[in-house]
């Protein structure tokens, strides 16, 4: 059998990107399972919700958002930190930059070694790199909840840490008064999870409750289609759970029988490549969300730092 190519180092064609206004100023961008971004217009001002990889591709999206809104950025908000999310954020020359406090901690912890790893795995985000000033830092952090009145009769924009998931610091957008959330990475809706610096059993449980909880009826996830009624939204977060429930299942088994992590990866890949394998970036995710969760077995709380080098030993010890 031929040797898979490293990460999605091998996909190199462009995607189809969708513009998509989903009410009255609020709008996304999806792109064939590459990173989804948003954003929201305020009565005299406009809030974005993630970055991309680079200046060069979040202009490519500032331009198609121009052609229906000319108010100015005041806010930027990340939804986590990985790079692919984060490093194009000088293009937006927003007021502030909004995150988590956790998401401060992990930059300033593995922002570079972050950066330098993503490269590697998926360099056709990384449009035009040598314009990328430098990490982004966040100039406003919150706990657990802020709110941004929108004006006039739009309501609020309400930014929320639900839990630890798919990062130490996720927060998400929502729109109570139009039903809109924006999930970031902690839902995708037919898209493969990356959970390579997660904390499986609280997004798995009490997390994903939380995000059920606030009753969507549209969802925008960090990779795959929008979820456009309460039917797709459900089922967009039943199958998030579902991909974690199944990997903690396999890769816990494994790991309780006293198996290796390369027998856990293996059970996992046949168990999940019949539902997820034809989804995107499956087969990218797929060994480092294996290793995150056999070290959690191994009672390691906080994910261990991926580098450029750590991503080529755990891929080439897992194929």
């Amino acid at each position: 059998m031929a040797k898979k190519p490293f990460a999605s180092s091998a996909d190199l064609a462009p995607k189809d990107e969708v513009f998509v206004e989903l009410a009255e100023g609020v709008y996304t961008l999806t792109a064939e399972g590459d990173p989804n971004v948003g954003a929201i217009e305020a009565e005299d001002f406009l809030i974005c919700f993630e970055a991309r990889a680079t200046p060069a591709a979040a202009r490519r999206w500032l331009a198609q958002l121009r052609e229906h809104t000319k108010k100015p950025i005041r806010y930027l908000v990340l939804s986590h930190y990985h790079a692919v999310r984060t490093l194009g954020a000088s293009a937006f020359d927003a007021q502030e930059i909004v995150a988590h406090e956790m998401t401060r901690v992990l930059i300033a912890e593995r922002g570079q070694q972050d950066w330098e790893s993503e490269f590697g795995r998926m360099p056709r985000l990384f449009e035009k790199p040598e314009e990328i000033p430098g990490l982004t830092w966040p100039t406003l952090t919150f706990s657990d909840r802020m709110s941004i009145p929108l004006g006039g009769e739009r309501g609020d924009l309400v930014l929320q840490h639900l839990g630890r998931g798919h990062t130490a610091g996720d927060i998400v957008a929502w729109l109570p008064q139009q039903r809109i959330l924006f999930a970031g990475d902690l839902v995708e809706s037919q898209a493969a999870l990356y959970t390579g610096d997660a904390f499986h059993d609280e997004w798995a449980t009490s997390t994903l409750d939380e995000i059920e909880d606030l009753g969507a009826e549209v969802l925008v996830g960090g990779r795959g289609k929008v979820a456009r009624d309460r039917i797709e939204v459900e089922a967009a977060i039943n199958q998030s759970r579902h991909f974690l429930n199944e990997l903690r299942r396999t890769v816990g088994g494994v790991h309780a029988e006293g198996g290796t992590l390369k027998q856990a990866f293996e059970l996992a890949h046949r168990t999940l490549v019949g539902r997820y394998g034809r989804w995107p970036i499956f087969e990218h995710c797929l060994p480092f969300d294996v290793k995150r969760y056999w070290d959690e077995c191994d009672g390691k709380d906080w994910p261990e730092i991926w580098t450029a080098e750590r991503d080529r030993v755990v891929w080439d010890a897992l194929q």
